[in-house]
């Protein structure tokens, strides 16, 4: 607290110096008949003065700690000035300004950004051979991937739970890639990026701190990434496959996946008394199974089904889409599945989690 207010401590204390030195007076004094009047009258007037000048001074003290205190209150920063005032994420400042994104986070939002770390940044670099600084990322690269750190929306830590949340990272049709999210016991994103410091509040967002740079996935990797596909994986990649289903997913597209959970391939393995595993099912079976879950040449989301919609699979068979309750893919076998786990985006298709392994008869 700093009064600016030197001249009201002159005066007082000049008040104060006039009542200590000035003359005493006695009946005798040139004031006449009237001496202890005046010197009464004079008291009370320096007296009043006095007070007034320290009740004036107190009034000013306390404005000016009052002015002091709103200074003193942090200033709201936008997301891209808490990125620049913050030197851990001047990489992701330089990546920004590079993919000239800065505008685009300067926007209103709100935005939820995950942002990564410099030394997250580095290792990035240092996993690609042709990579020494981001200036030899592709601009178009650089920008999914940055993209792929940014929500539309705010959201606070507490609002994460297990799932996907959409990015602004754009797969086919300009659909938003999907960032998986797993809070079991503890935060990942991705599967394997985690966070450091999270709601870093913003004039148009959130930030969260992240140790990884996150690279958006195919519609192989996202399912890579999930336990609960792992038995499909299990399947995509038996060695006996003549057909090369994983090199298909990756490098062609776009393609609509209906993907069966774990418990679907299961329940297929238990409707065979002859099937404990996956090796125990002709690989030429399997392969014709799995072709009827793939449509290739579409990245159809749900909202773009319509009921009764007829779609040809892979394998050549007819795969019917019911609407009536929820979204149901009905087989030329005689099944309705539901799906229970919708568009799971990828850069090059979607993913539709299923129930049941879809069988043509």
């Amino acid at each position: 607290m700093q009064p600016f207010l030197g001249f009201l401590h002159i005066d007082v204390r000049g008040l104060l110096l006039q009542r200590l030195n000035k003359p005493k007076m006695d009946d005798k004094s040139e004031v006449g008949i009237y001496p202890r009047t005046k010197i009464l009258f004079m008291n009370f007037s320096s007296f009043k003065l006095y007070h007034l000048a320290l009740l004036f001074l107190a009034f000013a003290t306390f404005s000016s700690c009052g002015d002091d205190d709103d200074d003193n209150e942090p200033m709201e920063l936008s997301i891209v000035e808490t990125a620049q005032g913050d030197e851990d994420l001047s990489t992701l400042v330089a990546a920004l300004t590079q993919a000239d994104l800065v505008t685009t986070l300067s926007g209103d939002g709100p935005f939820t950004v995950f942002a990564p770390s410099n030394a997250a940044f580095q290792a990035l670099l240092d996993g690609n051979p042709d990579w020494n600084a981001l200036t030899d990322i592709p601009n178009d690269v650089l920008t999914s991937v940055l993209t792929f750190h940014v929500l539309s929306g705010e959201v606070l830590a507490a609002d994460l739970s297990t799932g996907y949340e959409t990015t602004l990272s754009t797969g086919p049709n300009g659909e938003g890639v999907s960032l998986q999210v797993d809070t079991d016991g503890g935060v990942t994103f991705n599967n394997s990026a985690t966070p450091t410091a999270t709601d870093i509040s913003t004039t148009n967002g959130v930030v969260h701190k992240i140790n990884q740079v996150m690279v958006p996935k195919n519609i192989v990797e996202l399912a890579q990434a999930n336990p609960n596909f792992s038995t499909l994986v299990a399947a995509l990649t038996d060695s006996r496959h003549t057909v090369d289903f994983v090199g298909t997913l990756v490098s062609g597209g776009p393609f609509t996946v209906f993907a069966p959970t774990n418990e679907a391939f299961q329940a297929l393995l238990d409707s065979d008394d002859n099937w404990n595993s996956l090796a125990d099912i002709d690989i030429d079976i399997l392969a014709s199974v799995l072709s009827y879950h793939v449509v290739s040449g579409a990245n159809v989301q749900s909202s773009q089904l319509t009921d009764g919609q007829e779609i040809e699979a892979f394998s050549g068979g007819t795969l019917t889409i019911d609407l009536d309750s929820g979204v149901n893919v009905e087989t030329t076998g005689g099944q309705s599945v539901p799906v229970v786990v919708a568009n799971v985006q990828g850069t090059n298709g979607v993913i539709h989690g299923i129930s049941s392994v879809l069988l043509a008869q």
